[in-house]
């Protein structure tokens, strides 16, 4: 199973005006439904005298996905949102969008494609990014061999974390799980069977996507 996922990097927010009415779309990475909730509620009394703020938010744990329509035509308002959320696959967040009405009725059709690009430039604005699950490493090494280890490493997927500099040289860095033993052999092979990355557990690594 792939433990890598997409999120959004940070709370922020964008808006649009469509037919009088303004659209302001929230986004906040969110990993709990009480945190989720109370990013809702924020927005709720920020903004409590617009006509409508809808959300939808999805979840790892448990795989969990809500949204509400608040007031809206059932399946116009909510239900866009959260498809934008899972059709991107982003996951661990939560939208907001508020509308302010603006006189002119949108139609369902309107409503579908305002809420819709409200989640979509709320997401936008947050920055979506993939989690990547990385194995945490370290590799020692005498001062001579410095150069080429490092260099090995780098060549090989890894990105470093820190570099200590004591009676050896230890290398600190993470690195995707499959590539280690790629790296490991490369290692091998440039110090004569001397040098190993030792791996000590596994932690997530925020990587930006362009889109």
């Amino acid at each position: 199973m792939n433990k890598d996922y997409k999120t959004v990097a940070r709370e922020a927010s964008d808006e649009f005006v469509e037919k009088r009415s303004r659209f302001i779309g929230y986004v906040k990475p969110v990993k709990t439904e009480e945190e989720a909730v109370a990013f809702i509620n924020q927005k709720r009394s920020e903004h409590w005298d617009a006509r409508h703020n809808v959300y939808a938010y999805s979840l790892r744990e448990g795989n969990i996905k809500r949204y509400s329509d608040d007031g809206e035509p059932s399946g116009t308002a909510g239900m866009p949102v959260l498809d934008v959320i899972v059709k991107n696959e982003i996951y661990d967040v939560c939208v907001v969008v508020t509308r302010y009405f603006g006189g002119v009725l949108l139609g369902t059709g309107g409503l579908v494609r305002a809420y819709s690009q409200g989640s979509k430039i709320a997401l936008e604005s947050g920055g979506i990014v993939l989690m990547q699950s990385c194995s945490l490493c370290e590799v020692s090494c005498s001062y001579n061999r410095y150069g080429k280890v490092s260099s090995l490493v780098m060549e090989n997927g890894a990105t470093i974390d820190d570099t200590i500099y004591e009676s050896d040289v230890k290398i600190k860095f993470h690195i995707p799980p499959e590539q280690l033993s790629q790296l490991n052999k490369k290692l091998a092979d440039a110090t004569s069977g001397e040098v190993q990355a030792e791996s000590d557990g596994e932690s997530y690594f925020m990587t930006p996507l362009n889109s």
